[in-house]
């Protein structure tokens, strides 16, 4: 495995850019593939509806997992190849591969035993049961798929491949959209499944592309090798790779933790108020959305150089990203207000939360640059190999200012001061983030 010469001697904007738009592509594909479960099972009536909608919390668990061990891939191979190690390289991918595999498979079988016990402890009733536990014994089982599919992605990412990464993706989306009428009611020569079927669409398209993925890590990479190291260095390589997969897991799954204590506060103040901020939620995802994929496409920009000793490179990126994320998001702020009366109109006809959706457009947006600042920080410690600080900056945002700062400002002021208090603590999470990257940046070029 060669170094990616873009990579390590590029032009930094174009680089980046090149690298970022394909993922652009293959997030909104994910959420395509979400969207087509969500709305296909919909169409069964609302007891399957509620029973997709109680698996969330545990298969978010599951994707958090996959997304930590995809950052950590990410990391550690990228910094490999950085280096020029491509023998390491390629035993490290084969090790990371093989404990996902093995890892999965736990977690399958465990999950199958403790569906019952924690959907019970999660409030489903009685009548739920049947739906969630015909759609989550196949999730469970199919789990490994969808894990060893995000795991390839960020090999291939590592390596400076985004198009091959945001290929799988798009193959995914596309699959499971073409399988799931077909297996949900039927269509054709086609059983009808219900809930079941959307489980074995999602996990025929999580088999195939792996499959395809797999293809192109060992013939268009090289980064697949049947010989294994010692027992010794095989576990060298999951203690590295865990290192920074746990704590960038632990932090992907504090955002939903804080967000449902959120939406605990915002209910005080109606359905209403509560619907408009399931929206400013889905507002937030497609105005993120850019620097979201640039916080996918920088990582292994950056570990590549950190892996050969171009720091300067990182320095000089790390700025460019952030004062690109500011100015982008400003943009994206002034178009949303432009719009704001279009777009509550879009999601709602009730006067009220028409109301509170434009509160919301008017102030929460204004924190975006600011929000795309830490992430893109975050992301850019783990790629620095220095997890820890990318897990501070998340607890510092969610658990020592956005929470209290939103409990406050709702105590003081209302909605409109919890609004305004999750632009300060974005604001303030921004600027330690900042910091703290400026600060590791000077040391690790002079060390």
């Amino acid at each position: 495995m060669n170094r990616n010469p873009d990579l390590l001697q590029g032009p930094i904007r174009s680089v980046l850019w090149q690298m970022t738009v394909p993922m652009m592509f293959g997030i909104v594909s994910i959420m395509l593939f979400n969207l087509a479960d969500i709305w296909f099972v919909g169409q069964l009536g609302t007891l399957p509806m509620a029973a997709l909608a109680f698996t969330f919390p545990v298969s978010f668990a599951v994707v958090s997992l996959a997304i930590g061990l995809g950052i950590g891939t990410s990391a550690t191979l990228a910094k490999r190849i950085g280096e020029g190690n491509g023998d390491s390289a390629k035993q490290l991918a084969s090790s990371i591969l093989l404990m996902t595999f093995m890892l999965l498979i736990v977690v399958g079988v465990a999950g199958q035993w403790a569906i019952t016990p924690i959907f019970t402890l999660l409030g489903a009733d009685q009548a739920l049961m049947p739906y969630i536990t015909a759609y989550m014994q196949i999730w469970f089982a199919g789990s490994v798929f969808m894990v060893m599919n995000m795991v390839c992605n960020s090999i291939l990412r590592a390596t400076g491949d985004v198009r091959g990464s945001a290929m799988i993706m798009l193959l995914a989306s596309l699959l499971n959209l073409i399988l799931d009428p077909l297996l949900i009611f039927g269509l054709g020569p086609f059983p009808a499944l219900g809930i079941q079927g959307a489980a074995i669409a999602s996990v025929i398209a999580w088999s195939t592309t792996t499959l395809v993925a797999l293809r192109l890590i060992h013939y268009r990479r090289q980064l697949l090798t049947y010989r294994l190291p010692s027992l010794l260095k095989l576990l060298r390589y999951w203690r590295e790779l865990l290192v920074i997969s746990l704590p960038a897991a632990l932090s992907n799954i504090t955002t939903p933790v804080a967000n449902g204590v959120l939406t605990a506060i915002v209910a005080r103040h109606g359905a209403e108020a509560v619907a408009a901020f399931g929206v400013g939620n889905r507002i937030e995802s497609l105005a993120l959305l850019v620097c979201l994929a640039l916080s996918m496409s920088l990582p292994p920009f950056i570990s590549q150089n950190l892996g050969a000793g171009q720091m300067e490179r990182i320095k000089k990126a790390y700025a460019m990203v952030i004062r690109f994320a500011i100015a982008w998001q400003l943009l994206i702020y002034l178009l949303l207000l432009a719009v704001s009366s279009q777009v509550a109109g879009f999601f709602s006809d009730d006067p009220e939360v028409i109301r509170w959706i434009q509160i919301w457009i008017m102030i929460v947006p204004l924190g975006f640059a600011f929000q795309a600042t830490t992430f893109l920080s975050a992301s850019s410690f783990n790629a620095l190999h220095q997890p820890l600080l990318a897990l501070n900056v998340s607890i510092i945002r969610l658990f020592v200012l956005y929470l209290p700062l939103g409990w406050l400002g709702n105590h003081l002021f209302g909605l409109h001061g919890l609004f305004t208090a999750l632009v300060i603590a974005n604001v303030l999470t921004a600027m330690i983030a900042w910091v703290w990257m400026r600060r590791n940046l000077v040391k690790l070029m002079h060390s």
